[in-house]
């Protein structure tokens, strides 16, 4: 996919008056790129159109409008855009109750580290975790982390042919797996083109 740039980007004033449509779009699109694997994981498969959302609202909410300040966004966001041979996640550690987030995020330590994709047929893909900066300590795993999972020719092949797929955390202290529904697949299955 194409990283986007700034003549991509809808004006502050343009932005104010599609955001409604826009942003309900956004949400409908990111549906199907959203999966949960066990009760407190998620895995938020980005794209252009997410990313879009997501620097149209930093520069709505800092009030950027400068040329600088608008590429700094996009050389913050641009990363999480797929390449045609990946697919990358903003992955999600959920717990609503404060105290019990605090204990899972020092008993995850290193999930991000954990997780992987497995396409029928070939070895499973560990996630490449925080390319950008750590966000983990020796005490505790953070609440968000951006993976990517860097596909083979021959898996994307596979995939594209009907492979069933499936994502998993083999963290010891948090062993869950999920299979993609056929709505997720194809969804991520765009990410190759």
């Amino acid at each position: 996919m194409r990283p986007l740039a700034r003549e991509d980007l809808l004006t502050l004033e343009s932005y104010a008056q599609q955001r409604t449509e826009f942003r309900a779009r956004v949400m409908a699109h990111k549906k199907a790129r959203t999966v949960h694997i066990g009760d407190h994981l998620t895995l938020i498969f980005e794209d252009r159109l997410s990313i879009q959302y997501q620097v149209q609202e930093m520069l709505r909410i800092e009030r950027l409008f400068e040329p600088d300040a608008i590429q700094d966004e996009l050389d913050a966001y641009n990363p999480l855009i797929p390449s045609g041979s990946d697919l990358r996640a903003t992955l999600l550690l959920e717990y609503p109750d404060v105290e019990q987030r605090k204990r899972e995020l020092m008993r995850l330590r290193d999930i991000e580290h954990a997780f992987q994709l497995s396409i029928d047929g070939f070895p499973p893909v560990l996630a490449i975790a925080d390319e950008d900066l750590p966000r983990s300590n020796e005490e505790k795993t953070a609440a968000v982390h951006f993976l990517r999972f860097p596909l083979a020719a021959t898996q994307i092949a596979a995939w594209r042919a009907g492979a069933t797929v499936t994502l998993a955390s083999t963290l010891p202290a948090l062993p869950v797996q999920v299979v993609l529904s056929r709505e997720q697949w194809l969804a991520l299955a765009a990410d190759f083109d």
